[in-house]
């Protein structure tokens, strides 16, 4: 009896298991419906970014660790762009524009940069309070990672190269060469 009990028991926790996976792996967060409007006008729609992986930071000039990650996701942006990587910078609402369009000139940042000037994409992102703040989305523009504070690079090399499929040995190799040190400059 307890054998029968067993094999007829299995079959439905499998089932069961199986149904609650795949319903997990669906339910990934969706990336929200915005359009950024860049610091020259150009409008970006999160939805235009599918097919790409896509890391959107939420920073500020007056921000130390916004500041010091700054030329690793310029390094990342290079290293990656040209293979489906886009990062889109999110200046948050109290920055004033022109410390953001002087910070973006000086340091020649190559990725689109908006002003969140009435806090419309930090509200619809939930409510961004601390900087840095990261999202990354994968290419159908499910939630990946979501990081308060400083991003681990070493881990987005890792997502980078499994979500956009870049051989893995090369990759050893360009970021051994591209990691910044503590001044964030390239090794």
């Amino acid at each position: 009896m307890n054998t029968l009990l067993k094999k007829s028991l299995l079959p439905g926790i499998i089932i069961g298991l199986l149904a609650f996976l795949a319903f997990q792996l669906s339910n990934k967060s969706a990336a929200p419906n915005v359009t950024f409007t860049t610091i020259e006008g150009k409008k970006i729609a999160m939805a235009d970014l599918k097919g790409k992986v896509v890391l959107v930071n939420f920073w500020a000039t007056d921000c130390p660790g916004c500041v010091k990650e700054m030329p690793a996701l310029v390094n990342a942006y290079k290293q990656y762009n040209s293979k489906g990587f886009e990062i889109v910078a999110v200046a948050m609402p109290y920055d004033p524009p022109a410390q953001v369009l002087n910070y973006t000139k000086q340091k020649g940042l190559p990725f689109p940069v908006m002003l969140d000037g009435l806090s419309e994409i930090t509200d619809k992102f939930g409510g961004i309070n601390l900087t840095p703040t990261t999202y990354i989305f994968d290419k159908q523009g499910h939630l990946l990672r979501r990081t308060i504070g400083n991003i681990d690079f070493d881990a987005l090399y890792v997502m980078l190269n499994k979500e956009l499929g870049v051989n893995k040995e090369q990759d050893v190799k360009n970021t051994a060469n591209s990691k910044p040190n503590e001044k964030g400059h390239a090794a």
